[in-house]
């Protein structure tokens, strides 16, 4: 009888610890899948978003210059029409992220900050200058300068930016979406988001 009794407690942990293995074995496998469900979305992701601007400006440069001792004032100036094709990218291929497996969470540790090109078309017109102080390379070069910096105020002060960032938070989105349905958590910034909408509401400024 004891061995009859003995051998059903046998059998019983070892259709016990099969069950338990197998629990484990298919949870197992049920993450590896999900894990590789969320990189392959980052992989899908990972591209560069642009959006275009276009500024257009009327520029008027002077500039003038005392010689012989204060004695003579030179003057030389510049009509500049400038027309600026204006890019604001996210290379998203740069994002630095940490899938748990284990605790099924997904953290997006470090988003890129947004690159900003400006292709400026300058067009010059009504140039002038003295014998004794005419125009140069460094004049071009300055106005070249000033025009960049007067087109970045403009770009900061227009919702350029605000644009591209939307695009961001678009891509982003699909990580949420992809994370929520299989039941994973999505963190940025040690911050959790529990609601898409909570996107719109992360600083990305760098």
């Amino acid at each position: 009888m004891r061995k009859v009794l003995f051998g059903i407690i046998i059998t019983l942990l070892i259709l016990w610890t099969y069950q338990l293995y197998k629990r484990y074995d298919e949870r197992s496998k049920y993450l590896k899948e999900n894990t590789a469900l969320i990189q392959q979305e980052i992989k899908n992701v990972s591209k560069l978003i642009v959006t275009e601007g276009h500024f257009s400006q009327v520029y008027n440069y002077k500039q003038s210059e005392k010689i012989f001792a204060n004695l003579l004032t030179t003057e030389k100036k510049a009509l500049v029409v400038v027309n600026a094709e204006v890019t604001v990218a996210y290379d998203l291929s740069k994002i630095n992220f940490d899938v748990d497996e284990e605790h099924q969470t997904l953290y997006i540790t470090d988003i890129p900050a947004p690159e900003i090109k400006i292709f400026p078309d300058l067009k010059y017109y009504d140039i002038s200058g003295d014998y004794l102080n005419p125009f140069n390379a460094n004049d071009f070069n300055k106005i070249k300068d000033e025009v960049h910096i007067a087109i970045g105020k403009r770009i900061d002060n227009s919702n350029l930016k605000e644009n591209a960032e939307n695009r961001l938070i678009s891509e982003l989105s699909h990580f949420y979406v992809l994370t929520n349905s299989l039941g994973w958590k999505l963190v940025y910034n040690k911050q959790t988001i529990t609601d898409g909408k909570e996107l719109e509401k992360l600083n990305f400024k760098q």
